[in-house]
């Protein structure tokens, strides 16, 4: 979002290493069915220098400590093959009327049997940077949401709880 008079109207930016709170208690793997619509976009770079995007919802998130952040993705997709090759990732979002850049240093965690058996690959992100950006002049009021379908509901929420199930069982087994 710019301003053409970006003098007067500068971004205000907050920078930090580890989760805000509020964050903290968002990524608790806790209370899916109020946080549904929530949206991440985690952004890989590909070895052929292009950009690769994958979109998380919340249930496939899990934040064990305020430095770190837990995620399952498909063990087949690009995106956990370029994580397992070490490449760097950051992790955008909208929240709390502001937009979030979180720069993630990523390894493989070791997948707990369940959660390889559903074709999932897990993976922690250590927290290297992360800045929240505001401007006084609008709010955000959403970023990229999604809404389950009715009849797939009470699916997808015991998909996401064992899925942060699985990410604790792997945190705690490393």
């Amino acid at each position: 979002m710019t301003d053409s008079s970006a003098r007067a109207h500068p971004a205000q930016r907050q920078a930090f290493d580890e989760w805000p709170r509020t964050l903290l208690d968002w990524f608790d793997g806790t209370a899916l069915e109020r946080k549904l619509g929530f949206t991440a976009s985690l952004v890989t770079g590909r070895a052929d220098g292009r950009i690769g995007t994958s979109l998380l919802g919340i249930g496939e998130c899990y934040a064990p400590d305020s430095r770190a952040l837990c995620f399952a993705v498909w063990a087949g997709s690009r995106t956990a093959a370029t994580l397992a090759a070490g490449a760097p990732a950051a992790l955008t979002f909208v929240f709390d009327e502001a937009f979030y850049q979180v720069q993630l240093d990523v390894a493989a965690m070791r997948s707990v049997p369940a959660a390889q058996h559903a074709g999932l690959a897990c993976f922690r992100g250590v927290l290297a940077s992360g800045e929240a950006q505001r401007v006084p002049y609008a709010r955000l009021t959403s970023g990229m949401t999604f809404e389950l379908e009715e009849n797939r509901r009470d699916e997808v929420l015991e998909r996401w709880r064992a899925q942060i199930a699985w990410l604790r069982e792997a945190v705690s087994a490393a």
